[in-house]
């Protein structure tokens, strides 16, 4: 599936541990009303049948809003819910065999750190690549940091879209402009936000006027 780079451009990663009382679905539909454009589930620490039941639910805020929807690593629970596709890391199952196993029509996003990830992963059929950690996160314990001209020479050499991911703010995405990217990936400074729809509309501005100046 051909991926708009207009879909890309502010992709919100799920993470509940931040939610308090609030159920991610309700999250996930205030950020969308804040400008999000993507969704991934990304819930590590549930099983298979608890992410499989959690998507559904997702699912059918983003299907109301027509925004797409794919599910972290875990391409049986992508396929049971009727996602729109599945993001694999480099740790993950390889791109050709999700590819093999979601078929041609559903997205498949890969994450990267070097040119040779990169292009490998848009060999073996990835729609669009997350490219990060641009930013120290807090995130992801592991991430490991991609230097800004590594970013670039990413954006060169594959003809897919490419987004950024890690650390990224409202007051740091100027300094991705130029790099090539065509959106910023957020999982914290969405989902960690006491008002996220507020949060979502800041970084939309912020990426909005990045992007502009590319």
């Amino acid at each position: 599936m051909n991926v708009s780079k207009e879909s890309l451009r502010l992709y919100a990663v799920t993470d509940s541990q931040w939610l308090g009382s609030r159920t991610l679905p309700q999250a996930v539909e205030e950020a969308i009303l804040g400008g999000a454009t993507f969704i991934q589930l990304r819930e590590k620490k549930l099983d298979t049948p608890s992410r499989i039941a959690l998507a559904q639910q997702v699912k059918s805020v983003t299907d109301r809003y027509h925004i797409p929807f794919v599910v972290n690593d875990d391409v049986q629970a992508a396929l049971a819910c009727g996602a729109d596709g599945v993001h694999v890391g480099q740790e993950d199952m390889q791109a050709a065999d999700v590819r093999r196993l979601i078929g041609p029509d559903k997205i498949l996003g890969v994450s990267a750190q070097t040119v040779e990830q990169a292009l490998l992963a848009e060999a073996n059929g990835a729609d669009y690549l997350g490219v990060g950690a641009v930013f120290s996160t807090s995130t992801k314990a592991d991430a490991v940091e991609v230097p800004y001209d590594m970013l670039r020479a990413i954006c060169q050499a594959v003809s897919i879209p490419v987004i950024a991911i890690g650390g990224i703010k409202a007051s740091n995405v100027q300094a991705l402009q130029e790099s090539g990217i065509v959106g910023i990936a957020v999982v914290s400074g969405i989902f960690a936000a006491p008002d996220i729809t507020a949060a979502a509309r800041e970084l939309d501005k912020a990426v909005d006027a990045m992007l502009r100046q590319n």
